[in-house]
């Protein structure tokens, strides 16, 4: 038979070990209960640890996606803007265009419109050339030169860059859409006045009633070329310039044929009055001279600076020696560049509309960023947090703890204080 001797000290030490435990329980459940959560650390709970930080990085992601969506949004809510005031700028443009063909007005009038007519062409440069906060072009221009996008005649532009992940939209805009690829005349063919031309006449753009009619390959530009009959009366014949097979290098003067394969020779001129020219449907209004031409060729690729710049060329210079400005080239100008700024204008808007469209993507984008970083968190929460039974549950647990603990140590003060001694007595 063994006989356990149990020395005091050692009985003492033990209990102090216990109550240190259960003073550790209770800072702990009450660390838990403070930040109501049930996971503080991953030795708490390793798989649900785990779990949260999880959630936790992708939060941290959808918050990159966010910070870089608005980034991306406010540019191309500046772009967008640009556009706006671009537009304004293009229709005022356009109104002082109408003024300058006001037959009551004389070249001095018309010089002071000029002036006004070359500050918005600069302005609407200058809008242009704008730069988002980081400094690059709102319109991605590449012309390292001059350093500008859109400089007066270059054309080194790169085109909006696409969306490059799920919740991102592009950071530009096409530039090369808005400025660069209009096209002169009606878009398919445009119409020249001659530049000796002495008389009144000028023409419109056209419009197409034959598209299969518009190719000119085989014939080159056709020449609207006005004479007179034997009674003084206006005519106009159409030609083209061909290649005399006998004699290269040498053009011959050939008739242009009708779709009846009639050849368009001294055809009566009215004023006013449609003329049937390569599938295209030609109104030349006024009174023309004899020898007046006006030129039909394929419409070609024209920047909006260039229509702006012809339209400020042709109210400054459609002035006769004499000072007068009654005669066509003066009115074809302003027809032919009223029709192109329309056509500029409306590419502007849109490119206008494809921003307002990015913003409208950018807000469902950011409704669905909004709702993952709830889902998110909704996943976080229920992996680290208490929910409302676990609360109750945990400041129970957390009650009784403080009464045990606060038990024991009343129990070991009391305890503490006998001896051997005392028990003796």
């Amino acid at each position: 038979m063994s006989i356990s001797r149990l020395g005091t000290a050692n009985m003492y030490d033990r209990t102090i070990s216990n109550i240190s435990k259960q003073q550790a329980t209770l800072a702990s459940q009450m660390e838990h209960a403070s930040a109501g959560k049930r996971v503080l650390r991953a030795s708490d709970d390793p798989v649900a640890a785990a779990q949260a930080e999880r959630a936790r990085t992708r939060m941290d992601r959808i918050e990159t996606d966010k910070r870089m969506l608005n980034a991306q949004t406010a540019t191309i809510e500046y772009g967008e803007s640009t556009l706006g005031e671009i537009t304004d700028a293009v229709q005022e443009f356009r109104s002082l265009l109408v003024q300058a063909g006001n037959g009551t007005y004389n070249q001095t009038q018309r010089d002071t419109l000029v002036e006004k007519l070359q500050s918005l062409r600069d302005q609407i440069l200058k809008y242009s050339n704008r730069t988002d906060s980081n400094g690059l072009p709102l319109f991605r221009g590449l012309d390292t030169e001059t350093n500008t996008p859109f400089p007066n005649g270059g054309n080194g532009i790169q085109t909006g860059q696409p969306n490059s992940s799920e919740y991102t939209i592009t950071n530009s805009l096409d530039g090369g859409l808005a400025f660069f690829n209009g096209k002169t005349g009606n878009g398919v063919l445009a119409v020249d006045i001659g530049s000796g031309n002495t008389g009144t006449a000028w023409a419109d753009i056209g419009t197409i009633s034959d598209p299969a009619a518009t190719d000119l390959t085989a014939t080159g530009p056709l020449d609207i070329k006005f004479g007179v009959d034997a009674d003084g009366k206006p005519t106009y014949s159409i030609t083209y310039q061909q290649e005399d097979p006998a004699n290269p290098g040498t053009f011959l003067t050939v008739p242009w044929q009708d779709a009846n394969g009639n050849p368009v020779t001294d055809v009566a001129y009215k004023s006013g009055e449609a003329i049937n020219v390569a599938g295209m449907k030609l109104t030349i209004t006024g009174e023309p001279k004899a020898g007046d031409t006006f030129t039909v060729k394929p419409s070609e690729t024209q920047s909006i600076f260039d229509v702006l710049d012809e339209a400020i060329a042709g109210v400054k210079n459609n002035v006769k020696t004499d000072g007068t400005t009654a005669h066509g080239g003066l009115a074809h100008g302003i027809a032919k560049s009223l029709a192109e700024i329309d056509t500029a204008a409306n590419r502007v808007s849109t490119v206008r509309g494809v921003a307002g469209d990015l913003l409208n993507q950018a807000k469902r984008m950011g409704n669905t960023l909004l709702l993952r970083d709830e889902q998110m968190e909704a996943q976080r929460v229920a992996a680290e947090d208490y929910d409302a039974e676990g609360m109750v549950k945990a400041l129970s647990q957390l009650k009784s703890q403080e009464t045990a603990v606060s038990a024991a140590l009343q129990s070991y003060a009391s305890i503490q204080k006998l001896s051997l001694f005392d028990y003796i007595r």
